[in-house]
């Protein structure tokens, strides 16, 4: 939702004010009679895969030094970005 802000004055602050705008958005929206937006593309499918701890280290690592949070997302940016 590209028109809800909020600020805080540490990062918890910040995500409990978020969390407070999106809810207040969204009881607004359906008050009015109007639907929150979905994502078109929700991610449903579950896909597990085994690694050895030093693999699952590796990656771990990998996607910290990229800036990823997690490694679903880096193994999916690895996949899908990569060239053909």
């Amino acid at each position: 939702m590209p028109t809800v802000f909020a600020d805080g004055q540490t990062p918890d602050a910040c995500v409990r004010a978020v969390r407070e705008a999106l809810t207040v958005a969204v009881a607004t929206m359906l008050e009015n009679g109007k639907r929150p937006p979905t994502s078109a593309n929700r991610r449903s499918v579950q896909v597990n895969i085994r690694l050895t701890p030093d693999e699952k280290l590796a990656l771990e690592e990998a996607a910290s030094r990229m800036g990823f949070k997690g490694l679903s997302d880096f193994i999916r940016h690895a996949a899908l970005n990569r060239p053909a």
